[in-house]
């Protein structure tokens, strides 16, 4: 654990804080760097197997594909749309309560904008070029969820071992107003969801039409 890591090398306590700003921020990076190389992997298996007519490897790759859209409507697009629109919300209104500038001594904003902002545009790119099959809507909602759940446990971990909340908006918050905010990022987690689902279809479902128009013989 990096907090840990910097707890043992003596480190003053602005950089335990930022270790530990880390360990609960790179949560969405995780998640998009898992995502994108999923697809890397099925753009190659793709081309290393394109014209083989292997029933296996068909198999293999439908469900590699499924992989990638699965991570995609459940992950990818709802977590990352939510860091980028929540973290930049707060840090307009007060960046204290989210993003302390003392962090400014630890992580360049280089790299602050590829953990809260080159997110935002690199899914919407995607959902743009790919299409992606979306789960039924309850089993998404029911998987959003726990991922919500677990990571609202994670950073609650953190605060009972450490003494110090990952983000700084909840060191204001009292214990009642800290269940509702909780309740609250959830429920927002699961409107991007829906958010994603319906754009997905719009995209595609347009891109359909198009794609059938152009084929219909014009009539004299």
């Amino acid at each position: 654990m990096l907090w840990l890591w910097v707890e043992l090398c003596g480190v003053k306590q602005e950089g335990v804080a930022a270790a530990q700003y880390l360990v609960g921020g790179h949560m969405s990076e995780v998640i998009q760097a898992v995502f994108f190389g999923i697809c890397v992997l099925t753009d190659l298996s793709s081309l290393l197997t394109k014209g083989n007519d292997s029933q296996e490897q068909e198999r293999q790759m439908k469900k590699l594909i499924a992989l990638r859209d699965w991570v995609m409507a459940v992950l990818a697009f709802p977590v990352g749309v939510f860091v980028v629109t929540m973290f930049w919300s707060i840090y307009i209104y007060d960046r204290e309560l989210v993003y302390p500038k003392l962090l400014d001594n630890f992580i360049p904003a280089w790299l602050n904008h590829g953990m809260h902002t080159t997110v935002l545009p690199f899914v919407l790119i995607e959902m743009r070029t790919t299409h992606h099959q979306y789960p039924s809507r309850s089993c998404g909602l029911a998987a959003v969820c726990t991922f919500a759940v677990g990571y609202i446990l994670w950073v609650c971990w953190i605060h009972h071992v450490t003494g110090v909340w990952v983000y700084p908006l909840l060191e204001h918050l009292s214990p009642g107003v800290k269940v509702v905010f909780f309740a609250a990022v959830t429920v927002v987690i699961n409107i991007f969801y829906l958010v994603g689902e319906v754009l997905n279809n719009y995209i595609w479902d347009t891109q359909k039409c198009i794609e059938e128009g152009k084929e219909k013989p014009k009539l004299d």
